[in-house]
């Protein structure tokens, strides 16, 4: 069953699809959820960041959630993933990020944490800064290499996307040429080595695991990349949004973005069709369906949207829209098929 959560500051929405209807759900209504992320092996296992209120899991695809605690030095959980090749049993290896910047790891699905903590010691550490809140930094991104157990990529906003090859426990810093500042990572499992970066300087791709990076944002009108997205069953068809500025992305006054599409050996285009008009949208939050090829989702202040050829033409879902959504932009998307 095709599953979808959005992730709103002030709770989840969760859509469940019957034949040609969406089931529309409110769990954890009121809380800031901030991410969300399943489990590969077992898709009805989610976990659920809040900021201020920690890390909340699911056991049952996201009906029941209960919190996981003061399992981390902070209540604010920025990102949340879990490895598809890392696994304790039948559970995967779950990596959580926080603000202020640290990063935990758990073996047991989410019953116990330790803090990576050489992720601090590396020497751009001191140099991290949040714009908006200078006084600290925090981990926006985190994505598992879905060949390589134990292969990591942790993006801290702002200031360096940074890489593990033993689940935490070593790192290497950012490298010349990389992502500043990456909101979304996205990691394809049928191209080995292969990881996209939007970040507030542009759109970066890497195909050696983070060792050099190109930056690939020529024709794109604007630089400033948030929601990421590429196809399962065809990883060279991407799917990006992008807004002129953080204000146009992220403030209702001045809300200005719009979706590209790029696939291989062709420039970025902007695609239109079926989606609302560049003034008044904020930056969409983007997904994949991994059960659908050609089939992806994006979510803004304005709605839900789905389109079912790469992303070339789209549909509002036909859902009722909370109205206090109108002025949020949604902070993660999930598309999942559970059992």
């Amino acid at each position: 069953m095709i599953t979808i959560f959005v992730a709103l500051p002030d709770g989840l929405l969760t859509l469940r699809r019957q034949g040609d209807r969406w089931l529309v759900e409110r769990p954890l209504d009121g809380l800031p959820t901030q991410c969300i992320a399943a489990d590969p092996r077992r898709p009805e296992r989610l976990y659920c960041g809040t900021f201020g209120r920690g890390l909340w899991r699911s056991g049952d695809g996201g009906t029941n959630w209960q919190p996981l605690g003061r399992v981390f030095r902070s209540s604010q959980v920025m990102a949340v993933a879990v490895s598809a090749v890392e696994h304790a049993g039948d559970v995967g290896v779950v990596y959580a990020g926080t603000e202020a910047t640290a990063l935990y790891r758990s073996d047991d699905g989410g019953d116990t944490w330790r803090e990576m903590d050489a992720l601090l010691a590396l020497p751009s550490a001191p140099s991290w800064s949040f714009p908006p809140r200078p006084y600290t930094s925090h981990v926006r991104a985190i994505a598992c290499d879905p060949n390589v157990p134990g292969r990591l990529y942790v993006a801290v906003e702002a200031g360096a996307l940074v890489t593990s090859d033993d689940g935490g426990t070593t790192w290497t810093d950012r490298v010349p040429g990389g992502p500043f500042d990456s909101h979304t990572l996205v990691t394809p499992a049928s191209v080995p080595g292969l990881i996209s970066s939007a970040a507030g300087d542009g759109y970066f791709e890497s195909r050696d695991a983070a060792r050099t990076w190109a930056r690939l944002d020529e024709e794109l009108p604007y630089r400033y990349c948030w929601g990421l997205a590429t196809d399962p069953a065809n990883p060279e068809t991407l799917l990006l949004s992008a807004a002129p500025g953080p204000y146009h992305a992220h403030n209702a006054e001045g809300a200005r973005s719009g979706v590209f599409r790029k696939v291989a050996g062709e420039p970025w285009r902007q695609v239109r069709d079926g989606l609302p008009p560049e003034d008044g949208t904020l930056a969409s939050a983007l997904a994949a369906s991994p059960a659908e090829p050609d089939v992806f989702y994006a979510a803004n202040n304005t709605g839900l949207y789905h389109s079912r050829d790469g992303g070339q033409t789209w549909e509002r879902l036909d859902i009722p829209w909370p109205e206090r959504a109108r002025g949020q932009r949604p902070e993660a998307l999930l598309v999942v098929d559970l059992p």
